[in-house]
């Protein structure tokens, strides 16, 4: 057999056998996943990419005639109705019993689970044919990370029922993980508008079926009610000045503090100290599109500790000190607050813990410091007034070389 000569003839050689199929359900999976190649390697705005894929590949076989070429495009068509020409795509005469089956399923349930820290939600919809000949009932699961703000797998699958079970079975042995009937129109709303930002990423997540199912999930995403705009969660303010005031006096007032020694700090450096290290935290939870100071998880935990601080803040030894007595109290003081079960706060307590080696192994080598963090952190230790422009005009003159000939 000759080699494709174009990206389209490569797809309708993928697609030879799309006639032997059993079901729709299986023609448009193997469509998704034959989109998911295109959807992979496009650098930005990956969904526009596979459309105007689509549309080109409409265009460019709009006399193809076979069965497999016929069957391929209108499967493409039902995966991406808005692409340029899918309106005008019809079964050829050779088309399988299940062709007229392609997109045409109704919503049967939707649910939501996730951690109690508020780290991750996963979205759950089961989907059946409006006819039998379509497929079987078939599930879409898709995983919003909140600490990223981005939809970090979808799947395709089923059965629906199976795979509902095992979720409820996993939600019901597991303390930290809760379950609910969720509304189909936030589901949708949550998950489109965080989909759209991992199809303008650079890189994909690893792993999962993310590209593979991708078109799939949008066509069912379509299903679903629209989402009204004061139901979804967007992107929050961070605190106000007072707002912030009114949590930091809360906090030292608390147990949590108290049983850490923060109520009482002794000496001007020691409480400039803590409220330095308190401000990381706020400055942290607003990097989050929640900006919520109350939300740790040792996931959460271990981004601060391990990555963010470094790259943002420059810390004397004694804020070096200061900042995990203050983050394992504050931790604690957010999770009473938000009502989580106590297990959940002490397994981030202890994650802290373990985490605190390598946060000071870290602070030492400085090897997480940005450029910028870097150059602070050099400037105080050579004793230079941040706040005195002349001296630090010769420092930077004096270190031209070192931080780089483009230096303001």
């Amino acid at each position: 057999m000759a080699t494709p000569q174009t990206p389209y003839d490569a797809v309708l050689h993928a697609a030879r056998d799309v006639t032997r199929l059993d079901t729709a359900l299986d023609a448009e999976m193997l469509g998704a996943a034959l989109l998911g190649s295109v959807y992979a390697i496009a650098e930005t705005d990956r969904e526009r990419a596979v459309r105007e894929f689509v549309s080109g590949f409409l265009a460019a076989t709009s006399r193809r005639r076979t069965a497999a070429a016929t069957t391929i495009r209108s499967v493409f068509a039902a995966l991406v109705p808005d692409a340029e020409g899918a309106a005008k795509v019809r079964p050829g005469t050779q088309a399988p019993a299940w062709s007229g089956q392609l997109g045409r399923v109704h919503l049967t349930g939707a649910w939501s689970y996730g951690d109690v820290y508020g780290d991750q939600t996963s979205y759950l919809a089961t989907f059946a044919y409006d006819d039998a000949t379509g497929g079987p009932e078939h599930a879409l699961v898709a995983l919003v990370d909140h600490n990223i703000g981005i939809t970090k797998d979808v799947f395709v699958g089923g059965p629906a029922e199976r795979i509902l079970e095992q979720v409820r079975q996993m939600c019901a042995t597991d303390d930290l993980t809760w379950f609910r009937e969720e509304d189909p129109a936030r589901m949708h709303g949550e998950v489109s508008r965080h989909l759209t930002v991992t199809d303008d990423l650079g890189d994909l997540p690893g792993e999962g079926s993310l590209a593979t199912d991708r078109a799939l999930v949008g066509a069912r995403l379509a299903v679903l009610p629209g989402a009204p705009a004061d139901t979804l969660t967007w992107d929050a303010e961070p605190l106000t000045g007072e707002e912030r005031t009114e949590l930091v006096r809360a906090f030292l007032a608390s147990p949590e503090a108290a049983r850490a020694g923060l109520h009482a700090l002794d000496g001007d450096a020691e409480l400039a100290s803590l409220h330095f290290c308190l401000g990381l935290l706020f400055d942290h939870a607003a990097s989050f599109p929640d900006a919520d100071p109350l939300r740790w998880s040792p996931a959460v935990a271990g981004l601060f500790l391990l990555d963010w601080v470094h790259r943002r803040a420059v810390l004397d030894m004694d804020d070096a000190a200061m900042l995990p007595r203050v983050l394992r109290a504050w931790t604690a003081f957010a999770g009473h607050r938000r009502g989580l079960p106590e297990q959940a706060v002490t397994r981030t307590d202890e994650a802290i813990e373990e985490l605190v080696p390598e946060f000071a192994r870290l602070y030492s080598t400085g090897e997480r410091r940005s450029p910028a963090t870097a150059a602070v952190a050099q400037l105080m230790a050579d004793g230079v007034d941040p706040d005195d422009p002349a001296a630090l005009d010769a420092w930077i003159e004096a270190n031209r070389q070192r931080l780089g000939d483009d230096t303001p």
